[in-house]
């Protein structure tokens, strides 16, 4: 369903700017167009403010930021997610030791993980899956039985609990999950970007799992803390304010500078620490 409205959106932006440039010109159509680099400088410019203070990030780590979630965004947005959904499968191969659960965010859909679908296709004994989470707007609360039939569907296959690899909103969803279907062994969980305490972004969407997301509200502040999670975060996040608040406290922290929210999933840095998680978890005492 994610995919479809995301088509549809294509389709009434490039639509719309054709009509503009011909009612009113060219350089309006691509304007129209290229709307979104625009509207997302005054949030990139605003966290100056909202996370001033030691650490706040310099206006050339924001500038840098800005520019490559411009570029990572048209291409999840505008391509993989639209219209490349299925295009990377996920990988079930028969006696793989590992197992890898990505979970997307608000408003996307399995095609957000192509690129490290497509990275760890290629590593041996490595299984993943990438469900879409549906509704897109419902409750983050409906998405837990589907995490719980992915983890056991990895966990048969490779008798160990998956690594879990979370962006965004979906490292919520990974926590409503662990409040209904806790188990004595629990998973190691890398959450990007998480808003572990809301965010203020929240506010501005009417969508249910967005009001869900609201700095300090009573939902977030409800779930149980994951008892083994690392956070990778950046003070250039757009979406997730303060910045602080993409850290469950007592939590491992990673901060990743010069990349903003979307960014988060294509930087090496962040490959680098989850190649080094899922390694740690070929040793894991198996369960058959």
């Amino acid at each position: 369903m994610n995919a479809r409205l995301q088509r549809i959106w294509f389709f009434v932006r490039w639509l719309g700017g054709l009509a503009l440039g011909w009612r009113f010109g060219w350089g309006w159509g691509l304007a129209a167009c290229f709307a979104y680099p625009l509207l997302l400088l005054p949030s990139f410019a605003l966290l100056r403010r909202v996370n001033r203070g030691p650490g706040c990030p310099r206006w050339r780590e924001l500038l840098r930021a800005w520019v490559l979630e411009v570029a990572i965004s048209e291409r999840s947005f505008g391509w993989r997610q639209p219209w490349r959904t299925h295009a990377e499968p996920d990988h079930l191969p028969a006696g793989a030791e590992a197992g890898v659960l990505l979970v997307h965010g608000f408003s996307c859909n399995r095609a957000f993980w192509n690129g490290w679908m497509a990275r760890l296709r290629g590593q041996p004994g490595v299984a993943f899956i990438a469900p879409s989470l549906e509704p897109p707007f419902g409750s983050i609360d409906d998405y837990a039985d589907a995490i719980e039939a992915e983890v056991q569907r990895l966990r048969m296959l490779t008798g160990r609990p998956p690594l879990i690899v979370c962006h965004s909103m979906g490292g919520l969803a990974v926590r409503a999950w662990w409040r209904r279907h806790a188990t004595a062994e629990a998973p190691q969980v890398i959450t990007l970007g998480t808003p572990h305490a809301g965010t203020l972004m929240a506010a501005f969407s009417p969508a249910f799992n967005a009001r869900q997301m609201r700095h300090r509200g009573d939902w977030v502040a409800e779930l149980p803390p994951l008892p083994r999670l690392t956070c990778v975060w950046t003070p250039c996040d757009q979406l997730v304010m303060p910045a602080a608040t993409a850290v469950q406290p007592g939590a491992a922290a990673h901060r990743v500078d010069g990349v903003g929210h979307v960014g988060l999933v294509a930087d090496p840095r962040v490959w680098t620490l989850f190649q080094a998680a899922l390694a740690a978890s070929f040793s894991t005492p198996r369960r058959i």
